[in-house]
């Protein structure tokens, strides 16, 4: 079991910025990939970005390519996640999630709440 917690949400007008963090402990050793999902009311939960903890690629979605960008820390067991030109529509709650190698996302963090305002 991997334990997560995020840190950095908050309200910011439309164009700023917000730096999502998340934390892991416990069975750090079994990550393959970190990511950050949101999902904003009404809607499913998405994939925003990953990152993978082996060879450091990353994955974003349409929606934040070139304003988002995921960084990770392997000494520290934390991955970033750092939004510009933040939209209306990114207004969600964002979860920090971890997987092990051929595993889906199975650990996640309790959520931290972005909004932007237009």
């Amino acid at each position: 079991q991997v334990q997560l917690v995020e840190a950095g949400g908050g309200l910011v007008q439309a164009g700023g910025s917000l730096r999502l963090s998340c934390a892991a402990s416990g069975r750090t050793f079994s990550i393959s990939a970190m990511g950050w999902f949101r999902q904003a009311p009404g809607k499913e939960r998405e994939l925003v970005a990953d990152i993978s903890w082996s060879n450091g690629r990353t994955y974003y979605a349409d929606s934040v390519k070139g304003r988002f960008t995921i960084s990770g820390d392997n000494a520290k067991n934390t991955v970033y996640l750092q939004m510009n030109g933040l939209k209306p529509e990114d207004t969600a709650v964002y979860y920090c999630a971890a997987r092990q190698r051929s595993s889906p996302y199975d650990d996640w963090g309790q959520g931290t709440q972005v909004t932007v305002s237009s």
